[in-house]
């Protein structure tokens, strides 16, 4: 990256500059939110799997989140609400927890991750409810809350990492 500390005889090159490193730094950031929220995104899965496998979540209500972009008729919806589930972790998300990690209790990102990940389930718990009752409903409350916390930390420590190293492309 260039350094904009140094003078340059033509005032439209270091402004030049200063914008490129302006829009590589914006670029840098989604690349970092992409990857932390792919990261963050596949463990919260293997954790849906887990309490898949007990009956205390259904893959089939990620099929839920085809009918608000008119996919309901797709010959797979529940992949396809995945795809957008998976989208939705890899690009809003990351861009939120971006803009709100430095207001957000914790002195590292991935224990503000952890904050984000507890904040993103209150709503998620509600949206993929699927009747569950006694104890199924105490395992989904869990599962689903422990998989949000995975993805807020794995996002948070995907940040940590990616932006703290000095020889990253990133």
């Amino acid at each position: 990256m260039a350094d904009t500390s140094q003078e340059f005889d033509d005032p439209t090159l270091a402004e030049q500059v200063a914008e490129y490193d302006r829009l590589f730094g914006i670029v840098a950031d989604g690349v970092i939110g992409a990857a932390g929220g792919l990261a963050g995104t596949a463990l919260m899965t293997g954790v849906l799997f887990l309490a898949a496998s007990v009956g205390a979540f259904s893959f089939a209500s990620f099929a839920s989140l085809t009918e608000p972009v008119g996919l309901s008729d797709v010959s797979s919806p529940v992949t396809v609400g995945y795809l957008i589930f998976l989208a939705n972790g890899m690009v809003p998300w990351p861009l939120l927890f971006a803009a709100l990690m430095e207001y957000l209790p914790g002195e590292r990102p991935p224990v503000s991750g952890l904050f984000f990940g507890g904040a993103l389930w209150t709503g998620f718990v509600m949206g993929f409810y699927s009747g569950f009752t006694g104890l199924t409903l105490v395992l989904y409350l869990g599962f689903t809350l422990a998989a949000h916390l995975v993805y807020g930390f794995a996002l948070g420590l995907v940040f940590e990492y990616l932006s703290t190293r000095p020889d990253s492309l990133v």
